[in-house]
């Protein structure tokens, strides 16, 4: 059973949810989480608590509003548009994420936030 969550960066909140993986079930357990985001083009990552390999789930093949667990970096990365390796309209990450999640909204409304000193997720 999906998780309910939301997503507050700067003046913006969505809904979102994790889905049921054990993956994704780790990243909930490391909830609530504020941190301060990185970018990558349309993309929010930063370092969480949760040490995985990668999963079956593990792609490179996402779309905006997908949340995605970086085991090379062991953070969250929230894709909300295109990223530096895109080159078409989807975001693509820098190597293989395992899909823990997706944004529940319109994902594209992060652009608003870009440059938020505090990314905030807690379950709904």
């Amino acid at each position: 059973m999906p998780i309910p969550i939301r997503l507050t960066v700067g003046q913006v909140s969505l809904p979102a949810e994790l889905f049921d993986t054990p993956c994704a079930r780790a990243v909930a357990a490391a909830l609530p989480l504020a941190v301060h985001p990185n970018e990558w083009g349309d993309e929010f990552y930063f370092e969480i608590p949760v040490a995985l390999p990668p999963d079956a789930t593990a792609t490179i093949s996402v779309k905006a509003g997908a949340i995605g667990y970086w085991p090379p970096g062991r953070a969250l990365a929230i894709f909300f548009g295109r990223t530096p390796m895109s080159t078409g309209p989807d975001p693509v990450p820098a190597s293989e994420v395992n899909i823990v999640g997706r944004i529940s909204g319109d994902a594209s409304l992060l652009r608003q936030a870009k440059g938020a000193r505090e990314l905030r997720i807690e379950k709904a």
